[in-house]
């Protein structure tokens, strides 16, 4: 039986670590997560000129999270908080993928920053900061290691998330400093934390579209493997 091919978008970083000159970089358990669910995986460099190619090669899509944020431009904002750290080449391929793979009905499962592009694909705004926007916040970046959890989560019964791992309650690690604000057109929210973050984001007509503030790809509970089979399932 034919595997899936899982398309994995990459980070973009210039600073003279990994090589003197301009890096893809993404962590390995992106991958183990789908071999372990059942797929096979290919990384996509943002070729804005090879997007057709790839939205027809592939039978499913992780945005992934980074070291990054979308420019608040993008979904109207009027000022840019001075946390934000913006990689256009990224942020443009991603949105233009994403909209090409989901006119298509293909799975997209966006993780992190993947969650909010998916928000402001739909016309969707973000909270560019959440220590400034939210009252008494959780640790959204956590300072324990991300293997770990973070803080909880609740489910909303009557979502597909639900639908998947069948728990109201659940923990999760999280590194995040964004998250959505004003949901986009269409979408529904399926998870949030205790300080009324919302932790994940669906689209009920698609066949599978999720986005989750988390990093399931550390597999620190059961929920995180079911999430990535029932990915590699609709794929």
């Amino acid at each position: 039986m034919k595997k899936p091919l899982i398309g994995l978008t990459l980070d973009h970083e210039v600073a003279k670590t990994y090589s003197k000159y301009p890096w893809y970089a993404i962590r390995e358990n992106y991958f183990f997560a789908i071999e372990k669910a059942g797929g096979v995986c290919i990384a996509l460099p943002h070729s804005q000129d090879k997007i057709n190619y790839y939205s027809e090669l592939i039978d499913g899509l992780v945005i992934t999270g980074g070291n990054f944020d979308i420019d608040p431009k993008i979904f109207g904002a009027k000022f840019r908080h001075n946390t934000v750290n913006i990689k256009k080449n990224r942020t443009d391929f991603e949105l233009q993928l994403t909209n090409k793979i989901l006119k298509l009905n293909k799975p997209v499962l966006g993780i992190c920053g993947g969650e909010q592009l998916i928000n402001v694909l739909y016309k969707g705004t973000l909270i560019q900061h959440i220590p400034d926007e939210i009252i008494k916040p959780l640790e959204h970046e956590q300072t324990n290691p991300r293997h770990e959890p973070g803080h909880e989560v609740t489910i909303n019964k009557n979502s597909f998330l639900y639908n998947i791992i069948l728990k109201d309650r659940i923990k999760v690690n999280s590194a995040h400093h964004q998250a959505v604000k004003i949901l986009g057109k269409g979408l529904q929210i399926n998870a949030t934390s205790p300080d009324g973050v919302v932790e994940g984001i669906e689209d009920p007509t698609k066949k599978f579209c999720l986005g989750i503030q988390w990093h399931p790809e550390f597999f620190i509970q059961e929920y995180d493997l079911l999430i990535f089979k029932k990915f590699i399932n609709s794929c």
